[in-house]
């Protein structure tokens, strides 16, 4: 009895140093299954923050565009002469194609600009408010499988108007900012 208990530890001893131990034996390849089953997790998460970087980033040129509009509004001034409307000219300074022209998967439609006077009046002293809006679709290229929400990104900005304007009119230019 003694010696079938020696031979059944060494056996054991045996399967234990060769890595073999348990019924379904070799586990060569669990990690590159596991890495298989992480990756799409990892991708995703990698894609989304790229995205929201670029959303991000189309929020602050908004923003600085609003501010730059809204300066040239309250000092009356149309960089662009005869040739634009304000609007036009402020959409037309952005930063990228996507945020002037539109037409992608992010972004279909062209930036957005608004001039408005909040108080209802262009006296001056008054404040005149540049709007920039565009609506934003989150991860294009998986979104339209299911269905992700879309943003609009806005940027404003308001000044006090210290030349009563002569060279602009309020209103909108482009889509999907409303006055």
């Amino acid at each position: 009895m003694e010696s079938r208990q020696k031979a059944v530890t060494r056996g054991l001893e045996t399967r234990r140093r060769s890595g073999r131990i348990g019924r379904f034996g070799d586990e060569r390849g669990v990690a590159l299954t596991e890495f298989a089953l992480i990756l799409p997790v990892l991708m995703l998460l990698l894609i989304g923050m790229l995205d929201f970087g670029k959303a991000y980033n189309y929020w602050i040129d908004q923003t600085h565009l609003a501010n730059e509009g809204a300066r040239w509004a309250a000092v009356d001034k149309n960089p662009a002469g005869v040739t634009m409307t304000l609007q036009q000219y402020i959409a037309s300074k952005a930063n990228t194609d996507e945020l002037k022209n539109g037409g992608t998967g992010s972004i279909s439609d062209p930036l957005g600009v608004c001039i408005a006077f909040p108080a209802g009046t262009s006296n001056v002293g008054n404040p005149v408010e540049v709007r920039v809006a565009t609506t934003y679709k989150w991860l294009p290229l998986i979104g339209d499988k299911i269905s992700i929400l879309q943003t609009t990104i806005n940027g404003s900005a308001t000044m006090r108007i210290e030349k009563k304007p002569v060279n602009y009119a309020s209103g909108a230019g482009g889509t999907p900012a409303t006055c």
